[in-house]
């Protein structure tokens, strides 16, 4: 499998997240998910209901060759490419697996979106209340291609154990979690002790002080949402990001001329 290990990720944001977004943040991520996508029908006709009251999203008439498009016209890119993808079913994710390999990209499952619109079809945050099913999710594109699969999760979510899923997901062969960490960004902790899988933390990452906690907590990487198109705002993260991460590549002042 492909190393998947960037340390600061530009997060999916629906409807604005694309290969023009991720381009313009390679001078500071290492990482950009595009999407998110809705894949199968339910999916879809969910997303048509978000766009009819106002939200932005993705629906291009063939998902799975929007998505290769737009991966293809990142391959040359200075940022490494994913895509968060939404879908009833897990077979969708077969053909988009085999898409992320062939574009050097990874796959990111959305199990994290919570409109009433994408849970009433099983998608986004509803997969985090059905552990044997996302669990397939993860199952079925990992068996499809040799990609880095990861999943999209969020905190504070009634009756999810999350370390306990993170377990589950890990067994079932994620290379990767991403965690929204809402307002409690100590939990995060309890997932790392929970699992070995590649944990990338989001919510209020805007300079050193959210990286720094996150850092502690043994998150191994960032992510940027709304800020994501801010250079000013990714050229903080990044620098704490060096800082903290990588200490030991930071070159040290220079000495002043006598």
């Amino acid at each position: 499998m492909t190393d998947f290990a960037p340390r600061l990720a530009l997060a999916s944001l629906s409807g604005e997240s694309d290969a023009d977004w991720a381009q313009a943040g390679g001078e500071h991520a290492d990482a950009a998910v595009l999407g998110g996508i809705a894949l199968d029908s339910p999916s879809r006709a969910a997303a048509r209901k978000l766009v009819a009251r106002g939200r932005s999203e993705f629906l291009p008439r063939e998902p799975a060759a929007f998505v290769d498009r737009q991966l293809a016209s990142l391959e040359d890119a200075p940022i490494r490419a994913g895509i968060n993808v939404r879908s009833a079913t897990p077979d969708p994710l077969e053909e988009v697996a085999r898409i992320c390999e062939d574009r050097g990209a990874f796959l990111e499952i959305n199990a994290h979106c919570r409109q009433d619109e994408l849970r009433a079809v099983g998608c986004g945050e509803s997969l985090l209340a059905d552990t044997p099913r996302l669990a397939e999710y993860v199952r079925t594109a990992t068996e499809a291609a040799d990609v880095p699969v990861g999943v999209k999760v969020r905190t504070e979510v009634p009756g999810v154990d999350l370390p306990a899923l993170a377990g589950v997901l890990e067994d079932a062969g994620a290379s990767y979690l991403h965690v929204d960490a809402m307002d409690s960004e100590g939990l995060v902790a309890d997932v790392r002790a929970a699992c070995g899988l590649y944990l990338i933390a989001n919510n209020g990452v805007r300079g050193r002080e959210a990286v720094a906690e996150y850092r502690s907590y043994g998150a191994d990487a960032v992510s940027v949402g709304r800020p994501s198109d801010d250079p000013t705002v990714l050229a903080r993260v990044r620098e704490a990001v060096d800082r903290e991460f990588d200490p030991e590549g930071i070159e040290p002042p220079a000495e002043p001329e006598p």
